[in-house]
């Protein structure tokens, strides 16, 4: 079983930054991919940003030039940078991962969410 532990969700202003960790622990053989995600009540969820293996990254439209997304190997942990955050960003962010538990190339790939965290800016 595989856990996503999110953190640095909280309130902030408008034009405001605020950072987001996840971090990845249980039994896995390697990490595919990692992204973020987020959801408002009454709206899909909706990817945010994400980052592959080989630190390829894509981001949303709506988040280009203000979010960054990193990723430590070492510590399997993957970083959402949030800059000039605006109201319409306000929702729950969810951390997701795929990861295989066997390096066989057959292997599954299997899916993996946080609990997600809050965030709320306040105009």
């Amino acid at each position: 079983q595989v856990h996503l532990t999110e953190s640095g969700g909280g309130l902030v202003q408008a034009g405001g930054s605020l950072r987001l960790s996840c971090s990845v622990s249980g039994r896995f053989a390697s990490i595919a991919d990692m992204a973020w995600y987020r959801h408002v009540p009454g709206k899909p969820r909706n990817l945010v940003a994400i980052i592959t293996r080989h630190g390829e990254t894509n981001y949303a439209e709506a988040v280009k030039g203000r979010v960054t997304i990193s990723g430590d190997n070492a510590e399997n942990t993957v970083y959402l940078q949030m800059n000039s955050l605006k109201p319409e960003d306000t929702a729950v962010y969810y951390c997701n991962a795929h990861y295989t538990r066997s390096y066989y190339y057959r292997s599954p790939i299997l899916e993996a969410w946080g609990q997600g965290t809050l965030v709320t800016v306040s105009s």
